[in-house]
């Protein structure tokens, strides 16, 4: 990473992400959409005790960024346009802990752990926030809610087009798990995989499986809700551990360590999944842990 000097003209970076490496090896490049972030930007800057024509020069003239090939590294801070000039809040991505009794809660960890045997599964019977990741017989799974998280937004009213999530991406290592429905029904489908082994999911409101549905609670007093405000969609699903963790302990001794849970010493890697609303950009980080029983 670097620094491009913005003092004199304005200078254009532009690189190939790992997607459009691989869509150009393919023939099929083509730019139909861009994204602007403002990552390297200081606000604090801007000086309103000046002219109106200095303002923000210092802004404009502060090193930016060079681009980045990593596609996991950029714009952190995504911008974007929305035609409604009257929005004074926007939403965010939270996850919801309190539907469905404990079937989506977090461990006391304070990460979704996931158990990537039947024998680990058997020491951890009815804990909440221990999936049996490998057998999916618990009924539970990671459930996000989006939407406006302010009371002084009604719950009831309806949320604002340019505002509401229908596509999330979702990355995970592909060595660690694979991302399924709620229901362990439906594995979703890959869309690529980067050079760094990180997999990319693209999931949509008319994929099935319902891994992405309206949601349809709008009451403000309601006990499973955890937006305050106007309510967007769900994005929830399941993590199917890799063939590496459920086959050998190879990658928990390569990557991993030992941990207490419960009063029990096991091997666990943390990781974390990274959900991405296409819309707005909003990304939210995971914590994830998965854990074997040590042989």
């Amino acid at each position: 990473m670097a620094f491009l000097d913005n003092s004199g003209d304005i200078i254009l970076d532009a690189v190939l992400t790992d997607e459009g490496r691989m869509r150009l090896a393919k023939g099929n490049f083509q730019i139909t959409h861009f994204g602007l972030g403002d990552d390297e930007i200081d606000y604090s800057l801007f000086d309103a005790t000046t002219g109106s024509a200095y303002m923000d020069v210092s802004i404009l003239q502060a090193p930016v960024l060079e681009a980045f090939t990593n596609n996991a590294s950029s714009m952190n801070s995504r911008l974007m346009t929305v035609a409604n000039t009257r929005l004074l809040y926007l939403p965010i991505l939270k996850p919801n802990e309190i539907y469905a009794g404990t079937a989506t809660a977090q461990h006391s960890s304070e990460n979704y752990v996931m158990c990537v045997t039947e024998e680990t599964e058997d020491l951890y019977s009815s804990v909440t926030g221990i999936a049996n990741a490998f057998t999916g017989d618990d009924g539970k799974y990671i459930r996000i809610d989006q939407g406006i998280d302010s009371t002084d937004v009604p719950a009831a009213a309806i949320i604002d087009p340019d505002l509401n999530e229908t596509q999330y991406m979702i990355d995970i290592d592909n060595r660690l798990g694979s991302i399924v429905s709620s229901t362990g029904a439906t594995r979703a489908r890959v869309n690529f995989i980067d050079d760094d082994g990180i997999a990319r999911y693209y999931l949509t409101m008319a994929d099935p499986g319902e891994f992405v549905v309206d949601n349809t609670v709008y009451t403000e007093s309601s006990s499973t809700q955890v937006i305050a405000g106007s309510r967007g969609t769900i994005v929830q699903f399941r993590i199917s551990p890799g063939a590496a963790l459920v086959a050998n302990p190879a990658l928990f001794d390569k990557i991993g360590s030992t941990v207490d849970v419960e009063g029990t010493v096991v091997q666990n890697i943390d990781a974390f999944v990274r959900i991405t609303g296409v819309t707005t950009g909003y990304r939210l980080d995971i914590p994830v842990r998965f854990i074997r029983k040590v042989e």
